[in-house]
This record gives structure tokens, sequence and C-alpha cells, in this order.
């Protein structure tokens, strides 16, 4: 049982130590999210043992959703295991949107990713683990995404960092019994009326029991689909040639390019402005009217808070 439990500890501090080093500069700023759960407390009692080894200072971030009735609790547990760590804390409350199209979870999410976009750290680091990964391939899979859905999520994705998206929730919970660490429990996380949910208590539980070891499969694949979307990146920016990686772009690159390419430069430039895009099928249309409209017409296709709109031989990207 003893080396068992110290294989966690193994396995969680060479997982962390390797991404600090793949991605953390000496003296850069880490903030850490924390939620209170255990995957956080987790990470940020490892990221405490070794971000000084890097000359890196620590932070750590409550986000306040305010929808729980126990978040002020969740709240003080944060203030006191901080303060018993001696690391500074910033509890930041939002106000989430009731009634976006993304769902609660989603707008939560989009919430909590403002309050990071206003740091001034180097990284955000978080908690997200492997289990985490393989739901959130099939949940993005469910949703008719395309190979950026399958992709996941990545280790380094702009600021954001994930260093234990190659570590089972598992072993994250067997490192948190180890050393006695303290977290709180979101009961929100039992209700299954939320999709992730469902996913993680009805679909994958079934499915590892089924297919034992099919959680670490989905997350690897996922880390696979990353490399493919990265490689048709590199298309895209070879496919752009002397254009330069913005709008307004030529309506000559698209028109010279088979279909799928065009319509990988295409979902390559929306992605660099934040632009989603809600189906494949939505992409060939907008790529179809733009590229073929004569030259005295104007199609203007909407997407989201963005339209894309073709004036004589260019494409430009507007707020709706």
């Amino acid at each position: 049982m003893e080396s068992s439990k110290s294989k966690s500890t193994e396995t969680l501090l060479a997982a962390v130590g390797a991404s600090l080093e793949r991605h953390v500069a000496t003296g850069q700023r880490l903030l850490a999210g924390l939620s209170g759960g255990v995957d956080s407390v987790v990470l940020l009692h490892v990221l405490n043992r070794l971000a000084p080894a890097r000359g890196a200072t620590l932070r750590a971030v409550y986000v306040h959703h305010g929808l729980s009735p126990h978040a002020d609790a969740w709240a003080s547990h944060c203030r006191m295991l901080c303060a018993e760590w001696d690391i500074p804390l910033a509890i930041e409350g939002v106000e989430v949107e009731r009634g976006s199209c993304a769902g609660l979870e989603g707008a939560a999410r989009v919430a909590r990713h403002r309050v990071f976009a206003r740091s001034d750290a180097d990284w955000i680091v978080l908690a997200h683990h492997r289990d985490d990964q393989a739901e959130t391939l099939l949940f993005n899979l469910l949703r008719g995404t395309g190979l950026r859905g399958a992709a996941a999520m990545r280790e380094a994705q702009g600021r954001l960092l994930r260093p234990l998206l190659g570590v089972s929730r598992v072993t994250i919970a067997a490192y948190a019994g180890e050393h006695e660490l303290r977290w709180i429990e979101d009961e929100s996380n039992a209700d299954t009326r939320f999709s992730r949910n469902h996913l993680r208590h009805e679909v994958l539980a079934g499915l590892e029991q089924r297919f034992p070891g099919s959680g670490a499969n989905l997350a690897a694949a996922a880390g696979r689909f990353g490399e493919a979307e990265m490689l048709i990146d590199d298309l895209a920016q070879m496919d752009l040639g002397a254009q330069a990686p913005e709008f307004p772009l030529d309506v000559a690159v698209l028109a010279a390019l088979a279909e799928p390419r065009a319509r990988n430069v295409l979902r390559f430039l929306l992605r660099r402005h934040h632009v989603g895009i809600p189906s494949e099928e939505r992409l060939r249309e907008a790529l179809r009217q733009l590229v073929e409209a004569a030259p005295d017409r104007h199609p203007a296709v909407v997407f989201g808070a963005h339209k894309l709109l073709r004036r004589g031989r260019r494409i430009f990207l507007e707020p709706v």
C-alpha cells in the first residue's frame, strides 16, 4: 500500500515538474486556478513544492460564481488553505449569464476565463487531468465539432498551462490522501442533469467497466488529434502564401484552393480571431457564398457576434 502511495507522489511531481520545465522560464509568474476541489488543491500543493526551484512566483485565484449556496464557505476554505501554505490568494466575484446559449456550465467557464484574461501572470495553471481530457473529447465529438474539438485540451494553450493532463483522477485522489490534504466537494458534480456529469458518471464509467483503459485511450487520442490540428494549421499558413494570416483576405487565395483546403484556411483565420464556428456545414456554405458571388454582390455570413462580409475581391471580418 505504501509503495502505491509513493508512486502517486512520484507521478504527480514528475508530471508537473516536466511541464514546468517545458514551458515556464525562470522567474515567471504562475497563477493557479483554485476551486477548493481535490484536483485544484493537489495541483496547488505540488506547484508550491516545485515552483520555487524554478524561481517562479506562485499565486492562486478563487472565482466566486455565486451558483452554489456553499460558495462563500468554499472561498473561506481556499483562503485558509492559502494562508496555511503562504500563497497569495485573490477571490474574484463574477456574474454568470443564466440564459446563455452555452448553458450554465459554458457561461461559468466564460466568466472564469474573463478573470484569467485580466491577470498579469505569465501562466494560468489549471488542474484539468486525463479523465477531464477524455470527457472533453467525447463531449465535443457528440456536439459535432471537427478536428479542433477532437483535439480537446492542450497542455499549453496561450497562457493556459495544464500540467496534469497525463495524470488520472485516481492518482490525484491517492496523492491527496497520502498528504492528508483537505478539499471541498461541489454537490453539482454529482448532478447528471449537467452534460459533462452525465458523461462522467453514466457514459465513461460504463465504458471503463466494459473496456478497461478506455479513458486513458480517449485522452491519448485527443493528444494525437492535437498534433494533427497543428499540422493542418501549418498547411493553412502555407496555403495563405504571401497573404498575411489576417482579414481582409483576398478571395483569390480561397478560389485557388481545393474546397477542403480553402475551408481549412477560413477555419484557421476565424479561430485566430476567436470566432466560434457552429458546424462544418455552416462553414462550407459560407465559403461557397463568399467565393462564388459576383463581384458586385456583397454576401454576409454571421458567426455569433461577427460576420464575414465580401466587398469586391476581398473578405472582411466585422462585428455584427
